[in-house]
């Protein structure tokens, strides 16, 4: 692994992305930026970023999402379900609006959902989930389209791949979350791994910052382990090599 360049992990969360980041020779540290832009303001111009986020879009969608869902799945048995297919780029943008009641965010889910079924083989509409991160999907979209330099430094990652990968290619045996609520045994597995990588423990258990949840600092810590292994040359795209969307912006998920 490179020495020499700053790494940061980053996953979304409430307040918008939480990134973990080392810096060469020094210990991680944590912090939650508002834009995704204002996190890159913030790391040297050649820091390599791993990010659990979509990055490449589709212009049509076809059974499974766009090629990495597909190719990563086999890898996680129970944990799959975690990795989500990409809607085509028409389903992502056509509803751009902040949604200031309950009832306009369902009505643009419905929408999206519409333009999502034309450009989908089969017919497929968007998933709830899926629509929750849309607006951060466009966010790294737009700034990969205005800043193609950027291509080479930022990567598309998923936790419970980086998991399996860390974890000599076996996924997780439990989950992270239950119901929608974090699994206390999925998480102590999963920073025993960390620890295993490097980590301190006294770091993973520490509250996250406000606005990012447990389990979105325990995603951008793998994230941060994602990047070095970018930056030394060990990690691996699914497809290899990756796809391009219509922009040349490259589709894989790195691990």
């Amino acid at each position: 692994m490179k020495s020499d360049v700053a790494l940061a992990g980053v996953d979304g969360c409430k307040a918008g992305w939480i990134a973990v980041r080392r810096d060469p020779g020094a210990a991680p540290c944590v912090a939650v930026f508002a834009s995704f832009a204002a996190l890159l303001a913030s790391l040297p111009g050649d820091a390599i970023v791993a990010v659990d986020m979509p990055i490449g879009l589709p212009e049509f969608s076809q059974k499974g999402g766009r090629g990495p869902e597909a190719l990563v799945r086999p890898l996680l048995g129970a944990r799959q379900s975690s990795v989500f297919a990409i809607p085509s780029r028409a389903a992502l943008y056509a509803e751009i609006g902040d949604f200031t009641t309950v009832e306009a965010w369902y009505a643009a889910h419905r929408r999206a959902s519409a333009v999502a079924m034309t450009t989908s083989d089969p017919p497929r509409g968007v998933s709830i989930q899926a629509f929750g991160i849309f607006a951060k999907i466009r966010e790294i979209d737009a700034l990969l389209i205005a800043r193609p330099e950027l291509r080479r430094r930022v990567f598309e990652s998923h936790p419970e791949v980086a998991f399996c990968r860390l974890n000599g290619g076996k996924a997780m045996a439990l989950p992270k979350k239950i119901k929608g609520a974090v699994n206390p045994a999925g998480m102590e597995e999963r920073k025993a791994l960390l620890c295993r990588h490097g980590y301190e423990k006294d770091f993973l258990d520490r509250a996250p910052p406000k606005g990012a949840a447990s389990d979105d600092f325990l995603d951008a810590a793998a994230m941060m382990l994602i990047a070095g292994r970018i930056a030394g040359g060990e990690a691996r795209p699914s497809p290899d090599p990756p796809l391009t969307d219509r922009f040349g912006i490259p589709v894989a998920i790195w691990a």
